[in-house]
């Protein structure tokens, strides 16, 4: 299945988002109801909050007074740790078994206001991020809440501002105008991602573009790599494997073609076969059927063995090299690009042949590189700077 966290803060809508996930067909795991379930008159966590925090915190049916518990642990570090401690674990579990229970071909929308905040981002195949301008959300919490603006600011201001969502975001989700807007982004994300993605992760199955051409510098590549990497180290987790950003997307101001490159260790090929190909493949990234390899350099002089894997995003093209560590293959991705990154003349000389290379292949089915001597004397230069700087991997 399909996993997704779907976030926002206060007042942005995302409660309108994943109520139009549910209408179209998605699991919705929703964290707040979950979170008042397990604190429910006649749980053990209400018992247990009880026991922490005294009766003050009960109103007068016997239910959790939430206003009186906020006050005790709001501006309070170490009570809002006991809280958690006590309902993190218990809605961790309720969650696990409600995923559990989904279809094997489900798209799993985990619907949690804290996801930024937790760290949980990587523990997700996609994140979305429903944004909305703080004004609005300010009018929306006044119109259909009756939320006072002084504590309207206040929740706010507790929780991760735009920047941070932002970086956690795979999909961003704009929501400042009608709800027939927000609605058909949010069917378009359906039909074009999000059913696609979950197929491929099922099939273990990798989203290939269907044309390979040559794009300005994103800036945005860095933080896609880092998002795609977090999943990588969580899914290979605890094994701590390196994980590095490699190829043409890896270097500042490079054109490149628009998929994103990384580079995993493994002490060994053997250990990137078996359980470790298989959390990968269940992290969406499956392997590339066949055998791998890289070209020695000279290319003539035969090839150097690796694994492949590739993403199942259809929206996220990304490869995963899977290399020995210390093998020339793996010196090779970073010393090219930590040279490429440290001079400027010959960043420009591998734009200039980039450029030429994708003219030659008009058809934009991708264009080779492997036996172009500029290669073979690029990494005589690399190795120079290399000896020259002192330079290790």
């Amino acid at each position: 299945m399909l996993t997704v966290g779907l976030t926002g803060g206060i007042g942005s809508g995302k409660s309108a988002v994943a109520a139009r996930l549910a209408a179209l067909g998605a699991v919705v795991v929703d964290a707040d109801r979950i979170a008042r379930e397990v604190v429910a008159p006649g749980t053990e966590g209400l018992a247990e909050i009880v026991a922490a925090f005294s009766e003050r915190v009960l109103d007068p049916t016997g239910a959790l007074d939430r206003a009186a518990l906020g006050e005790l642990v709001f501006a309070d570090p170490a009570a809002r740790r006991r809280l958690e401690a006590i309902t993190h674990p218990r809605v961790r579990a309720r969650t696990a078994e409600l995923v559990a229970a989904a279809p094997p071909d489900a798209v799993v929308v985990n619907d949690v206001p804290l996801l930024v905040e937790a760290g949980l981002a990587p523990t997700y195949h996609l994140v979305v991020v429903v944004q909305t301008a703080v004004m609005l959300r300010l009018a929306r919490l006044a119109r259909d809440r009756g939320m006072p603006r002084a504590e309207a600011e206040r929740r706010i201001a507790a929780q991760a501002d735009d920047e941070r969502r932002r970086a956690a975001a795979d999909v961003l989700l704009p929501n400042d105008g009608t709800l027939d807007e927000l609605h058909r982004a949010v069917d378009a994300l359906w039909r074009d991602r999000l059913l696609p993605y979950e197929a491929n992760v099922r099939r273990r199955r990798v989203a290939r573009p269907e044309r390979v051409e040559l794009t300005e510098p994103d800036p945005a590549w860095p933080q896609q790599y880092a998002r795609l990497a977090a999943r990588i180290r969580h899914a290979t987790a605890p094994a701590d494997l390196r994980v590095d950003h490699v190829g043409s997307t890896a270097v500042p101001g490079l054109a490149s073609t628009d998929v994103i490159d990384i580079q995993l260790t493994v002490p060994t090929l053997a250990d990137a076969d078996g359980p470790l190909a298989e959390r990968l493949a269940e992290a969406g990234f499956p392997r590339v059927p066949g055998e791998s390899w890289d070209s020695r350099r000279p290319p003539d002089r035969g090839r150097w063995p690796k694994r492949l894997h590739g993403s199942a995003d259809p929206a996220r093209p990304a490869y995963v090299h899977l290399r020995e560590a210390g093998s020339p293959g793996w010196r090779y991705a970073l010393l090219t690009r930590d040279h490429l990154r440290a001079d400027p003349d010959h960043r420009s000389a591998y734009l200039l042949l980039n450029r030429e290379l994708a003219a030659a292949a008009p058809d934009g089915g991708g264009h080779g590189t492997a036996e172009d001597p500029w290669f073979d004397e690029e990494q005589l230069r690399a190795e120079e700077w290399a000896a020259d700087t002192g330079w290790r991997p």
